[in-house]
């Protein structure tokens, strides 16, 4: 509970991951800061839900080891990332292909030669029905063996020399790249349809939650940037571990929970119950929907709706902790993974997580089943249910024109931040947040060590 007339050089409004990204650059600095959160628990949509053992991601946006923020930010040191297996699975017509692994370090000479021997690697032999199919047509499960590389060895060796090429441009240069929506500007740079389609295409849609790739290309070629750098991760134990390591980093008492804040002003904060706090600036670490109701005039861009669906398997669908694309689009489901197999401590022991990410409203859940028997190659009549999480505004939209330093400061002693300020990934939340904390400690007078210029390495 607030003491009366309680009062804090800062009080942050929201704590989230850049709520609580501020707060350690603030504390850090020896501000007194006050988190207030209206929820009973900290991370807003870096949420999950616990059933029956099983831990649930509510949006289950992916990370990736690239992420400089993971880094910079105090009190993620113990922060435990599960990568995913190098490269990416990715069903077309049928057939499990095997994307070549980032290859950033690789001569475009280099990616040639890794694409011919994935190309002359033993394959099983094939049979006249489709792989992934019994005599009698029945969906069984793929073997590894019957993996494909993806395309020809050139078209390998073309997009593992795109990537290392991507990966070794600085980020400033990325940003100023002419900008158009993803799609249109992946056509304008001559790669071939068939690697933008099977491969590209179904990859960005994962990392920016958007189907129709009407994200700005900056953003996307921070994204791919990110990808051709790292590995694609998950947080061991669920997304609300991130969140809940930053508050726990913090001075005991600095974050409140259930506090909900009524107004603002740049000397304090009106809360519902609690009364008012008086502070010398007040940071707005909320969604873009809930900041504009607290200052009228804010922007509220569009959004990208998210629905997560969880199931356990009798046994585990694909082997090993891959992630899966669906490149042709013939179903709901965007892309889909065996959680336990990535990261064992969200289902309990000897149980099968599958979660599956579906770009849009929830679709009907025969549709689900049945797309993923086709995705995975194997019968789903016996998986159950586990949840459905479904999020109308999952991840701000950037279309183009898109700032990836939008504002945080909009007057002395009121500043925002949040991913809609940034980049919509928990990267861009914790950078806005680090940007917001250092304009508040300019205005202060307080120098830090905060380089300017530092941009986010991934959309």
């Amino acid at each position: 509970m607030l003491e009366p007339a309680h009062h804090a050089d800062v009080v942050i409004v929201g704590a989230g991951a850049a709520g609580l990204s501020a707060a350690h650059r603030l504390t850090s600095a020896g501000v007194t800061t006050v988190v207030l959160e209206a929820a009973p628990c900290v991370g807003g949509r870096m949420s999950t839900e616990k059933i029956d053992g099983f831990r649930l991601d509510r949006i289950g946006q992916l990370l990736t080891t690239s992420y400089p923020e993971l880094r910079r930010t105090p009190g993620l040191d113990s922060l435990v990332l599960r990568p995913f297996a190098p490269g990416l699975l990715v069903h077309s017509e049928g057939r499990h292909h095997r994307a070549a692994e980032p290859l950033a370090a690789r001569s475009a000479r280099g990616a040639l030669t890794a694409a011919r021997a994935l190309a002359s690697a033993p394959r099983a032999s094939r049979a006249a029905r489709p792989p992934g199919r019994t005599a009698q047509g029945t969906p069984t499960r793929t073997p590894a063996a019957r993996t494909t590389p993806l395309g020809t060895p050139f078209d390998q060796a073309r997009l593992g020399s795109a990537l290392a090429r991507i990966a070794a441009t600085p980020v400033e240069r990325l940003l100023d790249r002419p900008e158009l929506p993803a799609r249109d500007a992946l056509f304008a740079r001559g790669l071939p349809s068939r690697t933008i389609d099977g491969f590209l295409r179904p990859l960005l849609s994962a990392l920016l939650c958007d189907p129709g790739l009407t994200t700005s290309s900056r953003c996307a070629d921070l994204a791919l940037h990110a990808f051709a750098r790292g590995r694609l991760c998950l947080p061991e134990g669920g997304a609300e571990v991130l969140p809940e390591l930053l508050a726990a980093a913090l001075p005991p008492g600095t974050v409140r929970t259930g506090v909900r804040v009524t107004s603002v002003s740049t000397t304090s904060v009106t809360t519902a119950g609690h009364g008012e706090i008086s502070c010398r600036a007040v940071l707005l670490a909320t969604d873009a929907r809930a900041a504009a109701e607290l200052l009228p005039g804010l922007r509220v861009p569009p959004f990208h709706e998210v629905t997560v669906v969880h199931h356990t398997a009798p046994e585990p669908p694909l082997d090993g902790p891959a992630l899966l694309l669906d490149a042709d689009r013939a179903g709901p489901v965007a892309h889909t993974a065996v959680i336990s197999q990535v990261d064992p401590s969200r289902a309990p022991a000897d149980r099968v997580l599958v979660s599956s990410t579906v770009l849009g409203p929830p679709p009907d859940q025969r549709a689900v089943l049945s797309h993923l028997a086709d995705l995975y190659g194997t019968p789903t009549d016996r998986w159950e249910l586990l949840a459905v999480h479904h999020t109308r505004e999952a991840v701000p939209a950037m279309p183009p024109p898109h700032d990836v330093r939008r504002p945080v400061r909009l007057l002395s002693g009121l500043y925002v931040c949040g991913d809609h300020r940034d980049t919509s990934t928990v990267q861009g939340a914790l950078h806005s947040g680090r940007r917001a904390a250092h304009a508040a400690l300019t205005d202060f007078g307080i120098v830090t060590a905060y380089a300017p210029e530092s941009l986010p390495a991934a959309a």
